[in-house]
This record gives C-alpha cells, sequence and structure tokens, in this order.
C-alpha cells in the first residue's frame, strides 16, 4: 500500500479533477502490475496496473488506495475490470466519497465473491485527496492561502511594494503550490499592485496541468492589459453586477461570473460553491491582507501556509489580514501548527484550520 500511494502522487500535477489513486497487484508474494491515475478521461490506476499484469492478475490482491469506482463516468467501472481479471482480494486504503461510488464499489466486489479489506494506511491517502474530499463531502473546495512575511509579520511596504520579501528556494516551492492547484485565486488589490502572473512556470515539474486563475474583483476593474489575461489558460473574474466594463474583459478572454453582494462584497461562500461546481478540488489563495481577513473571519481557509524570510520591513508595512480590532482575547482566531521545515533562507510553516475534517 505504500508503493501505491506513492505511486498515486505521480498524478498530483495532472489528475485533477480525479482524485489520486495508486495500485499495485501481488501474486504469490510478487509484484506482477502496477500503475497510476494520470489525467481524467484515461485509464484509472486498476486498469494500468491489471494490463500490466495481463493473465497473472488472475488469483491476485490488489492494493489500492481508493475505493473502486463501481461507475459509468468518463471511463468504465474498475470493479467490473477487477472482477473480469479474476482478482481474489481487494484491498483499499480509504473509501470514496463521491455519493457515486460511497461503499458501492465494496459491495459490487464482494457480491462478486471477491475479498475486500479497508482502512490500510487511510490516513495518508485521505491527506493525499483532501481537495477532492472536501468537495465530496462539502460542496466547496480545500482553500489553502500562502503568505509570505517578514520576521516583523510584514506582507509588503506602506506602498505596496512586495517583490521580492523571501528568496528564490520559497518561490520555487510556491510553484509546486500552484502545480498542485486546481485554482489559483487573488484580489483586485494585488493585480492592481503586483500584476501577478499566477500561473505555473517551473520546467522542472515536467508535465503540469495549468490552474484556473481567478481574480475576485467586485467592480470589474481588472485593467485590460494585465499580465495573467495575456497568458495561455482560462481566467476566471469574480463579481457582483456587471456594467460595460464586463464586455470589454470577456473581449479580451476573461470569463465573468457575477455573485451575490454580503456586506458591499463578494459572497465567499457563494464563490467557493460556484467554484466546487467547476470541479475545483484545490485553490490556492495569493493575495493581500484584505482578500485574506475576510476568509479567516468567515473561517473558510482550510490551510495556511506562510513563507517567514529573515528580514524585517518596519511598522508602517503592510499586514497578513485586515481584521476589526478584537475586544476579548477568545476571540481570536486559532490554528494548529502542522508542520515547519526550512526552505533556503527561509522559513515554512503551515498550519490548519481548527475545525478541518480529513
Amino acid at each position: 500500500m505504500s508503493l501505491a500511494l506513492r505511486l498515486a502522487e505521480r498524478g498530483r500535477y495532472t489528475v485533477s479533477p480525479n482524485p489520486q489513486v495508486g495500485c499495485v497487484l501481488v501474486r504469490d508474494g510478487q509484484i506482477v502490475g502496477q500503475g497510476w491515475h494520470m489525467r481524467a478521461g484515461e485509464a484509472h490506476a486498476e486498469v494500468v496496473a491489471l494490463n500490466e499484469a495481463a493473465e497473472l492478475a488472475a488469483g491476485a490482491t490488489a492494493y489500492v488506495t481508493l475505493e473502486p469506482c463501481c461507475h459509468q463516468g468518463r471511463t468504465p467501472p474498475c470493479t467490473e475490470a477487477l472482477i473480469r481479471a479474476g482478482v481474489s482480494r481487494v484491498v483499499f486504503a480509504s473509501s470514496d466519497p463521491n455519493p457515486q461510488v460511497a461503499g458501492r464499489g465494496a459491495s459490487q466486489l464482494q457480491e462478486a465473491g471477491v475479498t475486500v479489506d479497508s482502512g490500510l494506511l487511510a490516513d495518508v491517502a485521505s491527506n493525499l485527496n483532501k481537495g477532492f474530499f472536501q468537495r465530496m463531502r462539502t460542496r466547496r473546495p480545500f482553500v489553502r492561502s500562502k503568505i509570505a512575511v517578514s520576521l516583523d509579520g510584514r506582507t509588503a511596504l506602506a506602498s505596496g511594494e512586495s517583490k521580492w520579501i523571501t528568496g528564490a528556494a520559497a518561490r520555487a516551492d510556491v510553484q509546486r503550490l500552484r502545480a498542485r492547484s486546481c485554482a489559483v485565486m487573488t484580489g483586485i488589490g494585488t493585480v492592481l499592485s503586483d500584476d501577478p502572473a499566477l500561473n505555473v512556470r517551473d520546467d522542472n515539474l515536467g508535465e503540469v496541468r495549468q490552474p484556473l486563475r481567478i481574480i475576485l474583483d467586485s467592480h470589474f476593474q481588472t485593467p485590460l492589459k494585465a499580465r495573467t489575461l495575456g497568458l495561455q489558460g482560462q481566467v476566471l473574474i469574480c463579481g457582483l453586477q456587471g456594467d460595460a466594463s464586463v464586455e470589454k474583459l470577456k473581449a479580451v478572454g476573461a470569463d465573468i461570473v457575477t455573485l451575490p453582494e454580503v456586506n458591499a462584497r463578494v459572497d465567499l461562500d457563494g464563490l467557493l460553491g460556484v467554484l466546487a461546481e467547476k470541479e475545483i478540488n484545490e485553490l490556492l489563495v495569493e493575495a493581500g491582507p484584505v482578500l485574506n481577513g475576510a476568509l479567516i473571519r468567515k473561517n473558510l481557509i482550510d490551510e495556511l501556509i506562510v513563507y517567514t524570510a529573515a528580514n524585517v520591513l518596519g511598522d508602517k508595512g503592510r499586514g497578513m489580514f485586515e481584521l476589526p480590532a478584537l475586544g476579548r482575547m477568545e476571540d481570536r482566531v486559532e490554528m494548529l501548527l502542522t508542520d515547519v521545515r526550512r526552505v533556503g533562507d527561509d522559513v515554512r510553516t503551515t498550519y490548519r484550520r481548527k475545525t478541518l475534517e480529513i
């Protein structure tokens, strides 16, 4: 199963919106087939492993990181392929929360006489696909916010200048975060001050599926010459009721979504629902204190990654979150520390939402 999980990770940058899945077939103590799911619409991990094993699949045990699918989607059901190949036992790590599967895959195998066991390394497997799992369970994507700060917690100078707080290694690490994300989102403030590209541009990552680029822009102020609009790939601009500027943005290739207004701003809950409908599993937020503050106030940041650089920008610089003053300590926002590591000359600290269930 450990090998199957490592195989599953190979689809990290290409498999979305599907989950990462790996499969290993073992017969008489020997591995006879293995595979992973690479792209939506292509063969699932079980089918790749069965094709490699050929006739040796009969009587084998299949170790799969996710409950085999039992429905016709972009590809045929994996349960039927396993049964047809004569696999005698299936061990899967985690159940599939997709309502079209959700225990039916295991039942179908058992009804065909296949021995089924589950739960082996389930925590690892669930963490691997936390975005897919969350979208299936809650109808919203897993939201990860990335923030680069100085030692004194500043994300930019008072003027808005922020390039570059962190070093090259941290910036390369962010490219990997973008590559694993289905979408990257920023706010109009960041677009106007930094003109970010928001795409993946690291040739060392190999084949990468470019994420959807999202601009949260309540009044559609995005410049027609914004750098991200000139790049290949889809750009989605989300705002309130539009005007003539919306048509101009459409003319340069942007897709437009209008959302309800909540306190004069875009309804963030509604936005996440729209993104779930677009099959966004993991959303990476690269924004300033206004958008990050709005997200954390509503408890919508599932994971926070902070890159801290060994420099000081001074107390006039911009902070991480724009939040109202708190009157009581019990009103503070608390998160759980999950990881600390050095990235070049900077430190990457990862936190998760206290109420998050994976």
